[in-house]
């Protein structure tokens, strides 16, 4: 698969075009950001183990009937994935209180919900990313109701399929943010990633932030933690750039 031109860099990712036009190369980096982009940093080894991480979980949901946007690995850093067109939304399902629930409501986190609560944003750095709900998606064509209903059920999936999967591995899923896409045909697949930058997970007997929550709020340990999420999913310590 021939890798052409850059289409596309953002906060955590480049994406680039291929030979085939439905289809495009994700080059994952060791960026980081917070707070909307305000707080700037690196993570060393963070783009290597999220596109690791990211494959091994949409093959995971693939084998559960949630379509994504995988393709195949190409290397510690390089994914092929289906083209699509993002769905402006992001899609955030929580488990436990947290982060901006925590704040937003004022509650002290670690509420275990008596039943995951659903979230949209409007996926627009210039507002921060606003809250809305359906009525506000569909007025601004961002989705249909049907879509809408499609997207939750696919979340909601996900949830349970990630929850069962963490616990094995002794971590608790207690939020995580999605992204929806299009492919050529119209199909609603999963996309962008799934992570430490884009879930929180905590160790289930300490407590402990395994996630980006460690950078966000200058916890110490970023990397470590990101490295053990790794060994845990993919029983392997410390993890280099090679190629496949």
């Amino acid at each position: 698969m021939e890798k052409k031109e850059q289409l596309y860099e953002g906060k955590a990712k480049k994406v680039f075009a291929t030979d085939d036009p439905t289809l495009v190369i994700v080059d994952y980096k060791d960026d980081a950001t917070a707070f909307n982009g305000e707080k700037r940093g690196t993570i060393a080894g963070k783009g290597v183990i999220n596109n690791v991480m990211s494959d091994h979980m949409f093959q995971l949901l693939e084998q559960q009937g949630v379509p994504t946007h995988f393709v195949r690995q190409l290397s510690d850093r390089e994914t092929l994935v289906k083209k699509v067109a993002i769905v402006p939304l992001e899609v955030i399902v929580r488990n436990i209180s947290a982060g901006s629930f925590s704040k937003r409501y004022g509650v002290r986190e670690g509420i275990v919900f008596d039943a995951p609560t659903f979230e949209l944003s409007y996926k627009n750095d210039d507002l921060g990313d606003p809250l809305l709900n359906d009525d506000h998606a569909v007025a601004l064509g961002l989705a249909t109701r049907a879509e809408l209903a499609q997207i939750r059920d696919m979340a909601l999936r996900v949830d349970a399929v990630m929850q069962r999967y963490f616990d094995t591995l002794g971590v608790t899923l207690v939020d995580f943010k999605l992204e929806f896409g299009k492919t050529a045909d119209g199909t609603i697949v999963l996309a962008d990633e799934i992570s430490p930058d884009t879930c929180r997970l905590w160790d289930k007997a300490t407590g402990e932030k395994l996630d980006k929550d460690r950078f966000r709020r200058d916890l110490g340990g970023v990397e470590q933690a990101y490295q053990e999420i790794m060994k845990r999913i993919m029983g392997q310590g410390e993890t280099t750039d090679r190629e496949k």
